[in-house]
């Protein structure tokens, strides 16, 4: 047992040792892009402080979601919040599966620059929706009678850059059409749903992503706009930016030219050489028909190449 324990061992490091060497060739080649990514979730989370000082409480807008669904309550409001940490965390774990187990479809440098593009170009278009339009926050700490609804005027620029984080971001104001939530829960499930292999999973990601939809409403966190506007837009942006972006190299092609041949093939290919060697054919498999000598002529398929009359002066 400890000896099987050991070989597998040293088979799991040598697996994480080579994934690692090839993942940093790709990080050297894409890092700018994975950078770009990260900044701008930063100039995301800054437009989205900046919306909070323009923010004005007023009563909460008609909205059928809240009609249908009940309101869970500023006690139960971390509901949502857990299980869209749950998703978050579990697809960041998928992405590095490649460094652990031997089926893989994915490069974990390559799948993230394809995740950033698609939150970038989806928080480009949530930032100027709610820039365009600020709507009375739903949620409870942006409701009339609340401290935390509006912002003083910030004393310095830094105090805006800073965004106060976590503390901005969690008890934000105005960023409301459409929910940032969703974006990353759509674009995780998405990405799932393309590139990962269990189809048990890729289901019970879309019913947790339904399920996401229902409690952030039921939260009072967005209005169910907010909800639908995610839904339809992401998959639109996802759709199109990945017919332009380039497809993932396929990871079975590439390990099977890298990886070294076993002893039954080497012998397979000995055997193929020797044929053409006797047989005189070449390397083409249509070409490998049987051929025999006769009186120093070489028969193929039963008939002489050359006629043997030739040589009885006929």
């Amino acid at each position: 047992m400890s000896f099987y324990i050991g070989r597998e061992a040293s088979k799991l490091w040598k697996r994480i040792c080579a994934e690692t060497t090839t993942e940093i060739n790709l990080l050297a080649e894409n890092w700018k892009y994975l950078l770009a990514g990260l900044v701008f979730q930063y100039i995301h989370g800054l437009a989205a402080r900046g919306v909070h000082y323009l923010h004005r409480p007023a009563p909460t807008l008609q909205d059928v979601g809240f009609f249908l669904l009940p309101e869970l309550g500023q006690d139960k409001a971390y509901i949502s919040e857990t299980l869209f940490s749950i998703i978050f965390l579990s697809f960041f774990l998928w992405t590095f599966h490649p460094f652990i187990f031997k089926s893989r479809k994915i490069y974990t440098v390559v799948i993230w620059c394809r995740v950033l593009a698609f939150l970038v170009a989806s928080q480009v278009l949530r930032i100027i929706t709610f820039y365009s339009t600020q709507l009375p926050g739903p949620n409870y700490h942006c409701r009339e009678g609340s401290k935390l609804a509006t912002l003083p005027r910030p004393d310095s620029v830094l105090e805006v850059l800073l965004i106060n984080f976590p503390r901005g971001v969690v008890y934000g104001c105005g960023d409301l059409i459409f929910s940032s939530h969703m974006i990353f829960t759509l674009v995780f499930v998405l990405t799932y749903q393309k590139y990962g292999t269990r189809r048990s999973i890729k289901q019970f990601a879309w019913l947790l992503a339904v399920v996401q939809s229902l409690l952030i409403v039921a939260s009072r966190k967005h209005y169910t706009v907010d909800v639908v506007v995610a839904w339809y837009t992401v998959n639109l942006v996802v759709f199109f930016i990945d017919k332009k972006l380039p497809e993932l190299p396929d990871r079975s092609i590439a390990a099977a030219t890298l990886l070294p041949m076993s002893i039954k093939d080497k012998n397979d290919r000995t055997k193929e050489e020797n044929h053409k060697l006797l047989n005189g054919n070449s390397g083409d498999p249509a070409d490998w028909r049987q051929r025999t000598q006769v009186n120093g002529k070489i028969m193929e398929d039963g008939k002489t190449l050359l006629a043997d009359s030739a040589m009885n002066g006929a």
